[in-house]
Formats: C-alpha cells, structure tokens, sequence
C-alpha cells in the first residue's frame, strides 16, 4: 500500500524486508527476526518475549523493520503472515483505526497497540506488504524464521507489556454522541430530530447522521414507547 504523494519528485530509497515472527507454543515465548537489504547494506535484528502470540510477533517484526529506517524510504515488505499482509493491503487497519478499533458493539480489534505503532511508520514510508509462502525455501524467509526461533529460546526474554498488561476490552461499545466521527468516513455525525411515524410500538426520538456518506446511527438511548391509547372497553 503505498501511502505517500505519488507526485513528490524526490526519489526514495528501495529497501526490501523480510520478516517473521512466531512462538513455542502459541501463546508462549515468543521471537521475531528481520533481514533488511538495503542498497549499501545488509542488516539483521531479533528479539523476542517471555510470553506473547504468533501474531504479535508478525505486526512486532514489521515495526522493527520499519524502525531500523534513518530517513523515508520506498519500502517493500515480505511476510509470510496473511493476517499481517491483509490487514495493512486491504485496509481493515485503518478502518479499525477510524471506528476507535471497535470490530463490532461489544468486540475490539487484537493487538490495537501494534498497530498503532505500525501505521504511523506506514505513513512516514511508502510502503508496500507482499505475502510469501513460509518454509518455501526462500532464502531471506528461511533466514527470519531462524533468528526468531533463535530469539524465543533465549533466556530471561522480557515482558510483551502490550500482551500481559493489555487493557480490559470487554463490554458494550459505549453508544455514539454528537460531534464524533463517522465509523465509515470519519466525518463528524450530527444529531437529527427524527420524523417518521412510528410503525412498531417504539420510535427513536432522534438519530445520528453522516452529512457526507448519509450513514445513520440509531442511537438506544433516544428510543421510545409509543403510547397506546386507554382501552375503552
């Protein structure tokens, strides 16, 4: 995905990435390893945590990449983790991004703190994420799959403060106010008094609404009971 100005004149540096990450058992102990090639360089890293999950390992390997960058570069990443891959090429990041990382009323999104130290480092780079099939025989892939292996098993590993630490994310997703922005365009919602005659016995007293793409939120809290008439018999 590339998310820098096509139009801008200066000429990136094309940096190629390998990654891989994994744990033993899942969760577990975990590592990550990175095989950056740069045109003057050929750079490697690893690491690992004491307690942790594959795909963590795979969004954490792809931050270290990243991160080892000194200046903005046109940047192609090589996963073998679909989830990975898919997430940042199709955009489903993003939109999680845009709905606070809600993926419904009462489930948030995995790894929110990852990926909020991920995008960022996809806007600073024009990236690109490619997936290859694991264990292929590729050898830059074969070579990120032996440092994390190596990395897990490595004593006293540190904490993955975002895995153990991780915020309760149970419960409702609190209802939508005024102001907010939109869960599809980020535009902020504005409240509208509701007109519609009523064709159940309850109506919604108002609702929120999108002025650009038109999405309507029912809000629970504006809904009524409509009042019945006394029986006369």
């Amino acid at each position: 995905m590339s998310v820098n100005d096509n139009s801008l004149s200066v000429v990136l540096p094309s940096v190629e990435i390998y990654t891989d990450g994994g744990c033993e058992p899942n969760p577990g102990p975990g590592g990550y390893g990175v095989v950056l090639l740069h045109p003057r360089k050929r750079a490697e890293i690893s690491g690992g945590f004491r307690l942790t999950t594959n795909n963590r390992m795979e969004i954490f390997a792809a931050i270290a990449g990243l991160e080892m960058l000194k200046q903005p570069c046109k940047v192609t990443i090589h996963s073998d983790s679909q989830y990975l891959v898919d997430a940042i090429m199709t955009g489903w990041a993003v939109a999680w991004k845009m709905k606070d990382w809600w993926l419904n009323n009462k489930e948030r999104a995995k790894n929110i703190d990852l990926w909020q130290k991920l995008l960022p480092l996809c806007e600073t780079h024009q990236v690109e994420f490619r997936w290859v099939k694991g264990h292929a025989g590729i050898p830059e892939n074969e070579r990120c799959d032996q440092l994390s292996m190596a990395a897990l098993h490595q004593p006293n590993l540190p904490a993955d403060e975002g895995y153990e630490n991780k915020p309760e994310t149970e419960g409702v997703r609190p209802a939508m106010q005024a102001g907010e922005p939109c869960r599809k365009c980020s535009t902020p919602v504005i409240k509208q008094t509701s007109r519609k005659k009523p064709k159940h016995d309850f109506y919604y007293e108002y609702y929120l609404w999108c002025p650009k793409c038109q999405t309507t939120y029912t809000i629970e809290a504006a809904r009524r009971l409509v009042e019945q008439p006394p029986s006369l018999f």
